[in-house]
């Protein structure tokens, strides 16, 4: 054969050569690992988290339905009531004078109403013998009822005098402790319009509540006797448990956001935690323990030829869920029942036995690292061309 035959029967052994090493031998072997979590027992929880503010789960305001001067006031903050004790009086000067204007009216009608009622009876004996009209007779009794409904008036206006009386003195509702106090000696309250707020007394402060502000995302989890913990700002280092209580119905809207609010039990009897604090509230809307359970990871896990090196083989069934383990050279599939899941765990009801290791994840590594690095990485600098440095250099 020719010498042009034999160069292009060279050539092409050449081409052969180059993309058999490119194919096979142009790079290392890549290596899977896989990573495995083992079936065991745990906690499942899912929480939500909020803020609210710590209250007493039952305070009373104390007001005054009279106006007047406050004359005496007989706690302060902080002070220890009991039900029924004198904490305020106002000055009773014009109370008591109205009472006395009113019961001396309730005198004046009753006198007339003695003078119209012997009167009545002497025109009705007149009136049966004939000695005096019907007209006179009639006058006669019509006096005798104004005076007897006048009675009845003056006595309404002394009851009423009596009691704004003993509005002038203010006692507690309640046993509790004094929080509040809105005025001093000497001040004057007004009750034209409405009640003036004096004190605010809560009841027992070892009994505490949370009112939590629930997003309307989660407030759908959130069921009465679910448990809570939560902090306080005021004692970072202290942790403080509680219940759901009661779930509101009515929403508050502000700034386009929707929320509801939700009482926690609170209970204090160290008294750290006091009325206006900030709660951080951590609600466990599902706590389930003792189960057995895998990352749910593990159940989207999916072996695929791509992943199998040469020699490996895979056992698969079909089942809505399941998890695979690897035992030497075989992926195998294991049909599972699931129950509670929180999204990262889920829990194992039946199909596979405590320990046993499944298969969550896996991860693919190239032998040559540099390689693969400048073939992801554009801008990573490459060497240059051998034939143009030997042109370059001629």
């Amino acid at each position: 054969m020719s010498k042009k035959v034999w160069g292009i029967i060279i050539a092409v052994a050449a081409v052969a050569v180059i993309a058999v090493v490119m194919l096979t031998g142009g790079k290392e072997k890549e290596t899977v690992s896989f990573e495995t979590s083992k079936v065991e027992r745990t906690t499942i929880v899912s929480t939500i988290t909020a803020t609210g503010t710590i209250e007493p789960v039952t305070s009373v305001t104390v007001g005054t339905q009279v106006s007047g001067i406050v004359a005496k006031l007989y706690v302060d903050y902080n002070s220890v009531v009991k039900k029924g004790q004198v904490i305020a009086e106002l000055d009773k000067t014009n109370l008591t004078s109205e009472l006395r204007t009113a019961q001396a009216n309730l005198s004046s009608a009753q006198s007339t109403l003695n003078y119209e009622q012997a009167n009545y009876n002497r025109y009705q004996t007149l009136y049966n013998k004939g000695l005096v009209s019907a007209d006179e007779y009639e006058t006669a009794k019509l006096s005798f009822l104004k005076a007897k409904e006048q009675v009845v008036t003056a006595s309404q206006s002394v009851q009423k005098a009596q009691t704004n009386l003993g509005y002038a003195t203010i006692t507690s509702p309640i046993d509790g402790v004094v929080l509040s106090k809105s005025v001093e000696e000497g001040q004057t309250v007004a009750a034209s319009f409405n009640t003036p707020e004096l004190f605010t007394i809560a009841q027992d402060l070892t009994d505490m509540r949370v009112i939590a502000d629930i997003d309307e995302a989660d407030i759908g989890g959130v069921k009465e006797g679910q448990r809570v913990a939560f902090t306080v700002d005021a004692f970072p280092d202290d942790h403080f448990e509680g219940q759901v209580t009661q779930v509101r119905q009515q929403a508050t809207t502000e700034s386009n956001v929707v929320t509801y609010e939700v009482v926690i039990s609170a209970p204090n009897n160290d008294l750290k935690l006091k009325p206006g604090l900030t709660a951080n509230v951590t609600i466990f809307t599902l706590e389930k323990s003792d189960v057995l359970a895998v990352p749910s990871k593990a159940l989207r896990f999916m072996p695929n030829e791509a992943l199998l090196s040469e020699g490996q083989t895979v056992e698969d069934v079909e089942a809505p869920q399941k998890v695979w383990t690897r035992e030497g050279s075989v992926f195998k599939a294991h049909q599972v029942a699931t129950g509670t899941t929180n999204g990262t765990l889920t829990e194992i009801v039946s199909g596979i036995g405590e320990g046993t290791e499944v298969l969550t994840d896996f991860s693919i590594e190239s032998g040559d690292a540099e390689a693969a690095q400048q073939a992801g990485n554009p801008f990573m600098p490459r060497p240059r061309n051998n034939r143009n440095q030997q042109q370059q250099k001629k």
